[in-house]
């Protein structure tokens, strides 16, 4: 497995993959909190057609290092920015999911000049209220990520759909569970600080954000908010919670590929 040492903004080892044609335009998938890149596998069949695609563990998560905490929205945005320096690629489509779309909006605001197409999936422009993050920070800090482990993959699949795939339902857990607890501290924390409800008004980026009917921590009237506010944006809603590209894989796959290849 490639792994960049990255220097800018600040040292980092992150793991990474790149798959498909190199002749095709890139994208980049980015997790949300408490996954690696993984999470995208059920996309990768149908991506590939379409796009290079690159994936990465965030900081803190999967292979990727940890880093002294708290994190900053603005340091997971300068890893893609170091990343795509590292692998010499100058402009690219970009796509993330919860936390991973929080650091789309923060590149698309700081740099727009990187990216083609955004998209924004089951994510915020700010998630509240900021005690929870502390809380949560504070608890896989003492008792370890497993001990939450059950209650967070509760909402990032709908009842319906966790009791058909108990076997998804218990791979997530185990994913959730294996992430560094000081790692998911520090990103937990960098969701807290973060709040571009008044900033993502000047992106210029073409953006299509994809949220969750059944979605309790980016709820739908987060994603409407985002499409509404974001001049041009365009919005798809799955029946699904905040994994959407779990629970409705196809749908989502064929939705970021016509937006993007549009």
């Amino acid at each position: 497995m490639p792994f960049a040492e990255l220097s800018a903004p600040s040292s980092v080892r992150i793991h990474y993959q790149l798959d498909g044609d190199a002749s095709l335009p890139v994208l980049v998938l980015s997790n949300s909190l408490g996954t690696n890149f993984d999470m995208w596998q059920p996309q990768m069949a149908e991506l590939t057609k379409h796009f290079r695609v690159l994936r990465y563990d965030t900081r803190g998560h999967g292979q990727s290092a940890v880093t002294e905490g708290p994190y900053r929205i603005a340091q997971l945005g300068g890893d893609v920015i170091a990343l795509l320096d590292h692998l010499g690629l100058q402009r690219v489509h970009f796509c993330g999911l919860s936390m991973g779309g929080i650091t789309g909006m923060w590149l698309a605001l700081h740099h727009a000049d990187r990216l083609h197409k955004l998209v924004l999936c089951n994510t915020a422009a700010y998630i509240g209220p900021p005690e929870n993050w502390t809380n949560r920070a504070a608890a896989v800090e003492r008792d370890g990520v497993a001990s939450i482990a059950a209650a967070v993959v509760d909402k990032w699949l709908t009842p319906d759909f966790a009791a058909q795939q108990p076997a998804l339902v218990q791979h997530l857990r185990a994913m959730l569970g294996a992430i560094d607890a000081r790692g998911y501290a520090a990103n937990c924390l960098a969701v807290r600080d973060s709040d571009l409800r008044n900033e993502i008004g000047r992106i210029t980026t073409p953006t299509l954000v994809i949220a969750g009917s059944g979605d309790i921590p980016t709820p739908p009237a987060d994603g409407r908010y985002l499409a509404d506010t974001i001049p041009g944006a365009q919005y798809v809603e799955l029946y699904a919670a905040h994994l959407s590209n779990l629970q409705q894989a196809d749908a989502f796959s064929q939705a970021v590929v016509k937006f993007l290849a549009g």
